[in-house]
């Protein structure tokens, strides 16, 4: 029994862990009408393992409606392509509790089964439920099921599976649906319990191509890159000015009461030298304030309509003007 037990764990150590060989696939959805949007992941050991699997959703959760939370959308992998699984729409179905919330005493209730093709050859198979406000007899009941057969199968032959499915899922078949059947008895509600893809036909080529959505999913990526390093690098920035900042402050307050008073006298002793200077200059430039008056008689020629406000702010600051009101009173203000 030892023996045996031995042989067991070194047969155990020596399997290949499958785990470790097995990879995330990004699920997308159809090219058409949804551009390969990323619906969800799965892990498998190769491609073989992902085909024909089905993966549900709800309608909410990839169009963000919030008043179809309760139907369920289903596709199936037909394609992979490196990490990428390819699926195709393959039908959709209400909830149970849903239908049942709708279903109360006297109130009527019918449903029926459609198949139908539709111009792409698909074939379709649609479960209509209708629900009176109160009890109908059997003949209303049927001339009903016979008004709402029509509608389906007029829908169905005369457009595509693509077309279908966006009538189905934003309601447009079931309105058509109550709006016959509204003539022969009051209706409460018309809902297209579920769909299914019985065969698959023309597959649609409408929508870009996979490589222009990795492409693009390539460019949101390295912008959002770029933006967190601009971001990071101003905040770098901003502490680097803020240490300058606070080193000069620290080096102001570890120097000597000798030192401070040092730099006060040179400081002092600057400004009692300039003094004259300051005079001189008022002196020789007295021809220049003639200059500047001309000046100021030639900004009347400056085109402030140009201009924009934050400029034209700049200019009333410098000539200690109020820089409030709309751009007209800006230009009137400059032009006094």
């Amino acid at each position: 029994m030892a023996i045996k037990g031995a042989s067991a764990r070194a047969a155990a150590r020596k399997q290949r862990d499958k785990w470790k060989s097995k990879r995330w696939y990004d699920i997308r959805a159809p090219r058409t009408p949804w551009s390969y949007q990323i619906i969800g992941e799965t892990i498998a050991e190769d491609d073989s393992r992902v085909l024909g699997r089905i993966y549900e959703i709800t309608q909410h959760e990839l169009d963000g409606d919030f008043s179809r939370m309760h139907v369920k959308l289903r596709f199936r992998v037909i394609e992979t392509l490196n990490r990428d699984a390819l699926t195709q729409f393959i039908g959709h179905e209400v909830m149970q509790d849903h239908m049942r919330r709708q279903v109360r005493r006297y109130r009527g209730k019918m449903d029926d089964v459609i198949d139908v093709i539709t111009i792409d050859g698909y074939h379709i198979r649609v479960k209509p439920l209708i629900i009176s406000q109160r009890r109908i007899n059997s003949s209303r009941k049927s001339a009903i099921r016979e008004l709402t057969r029509d509608v389906v199968m007029q829908a169905g032959g005369t457009s595509t599976w693509v077309d279908l499915q966006k009538s189905i899922l934003d309601g447009t078949l079931e309105r058509d649906i109550k709006d016959v059947a509204v003539k022969i008895h009051p209706i409460r509600n018309v809902m297209i319990r579920k769909s299914e893809m019985c065969q698959s036909g023309v597959l649609s080529e409408d929508g870009p191509t996979l490589d222009d959505i990795l492409d693009e999913e390539k460019r949101s990526e390295a912008g959002e890159a770029v933006q967190v390093k601009v971001s990071e690098g101003t905040d770098v920035l901003a502490a680097a000015e803020a240490g300058e900042v606070i080193s000069e402050t620290v080096k102001d307050s570890k120097k000597s009461p000798e030192e401070a008073e040092a730099e006060d006298d040179d400081t002092s002793a600057e400004g009692e030298s300039e003094e004259p200077e300051v005079s001189q200059v008022e002196e020789v430039e007295e021809p220049a304030t003639v200059e500047a008056d001309d000046t100021v008689d030639d900004s009347s020629d400056v085109d402030y309509a140009s201009m924009t406000v934050a400029e034209l702010k700049v200019l009333l600051r410098e000539a200690g003007k109020p820089v409030s009101g709309k751009k007209s009173d800006l230009i009137s203000r400059l032009n006094e």
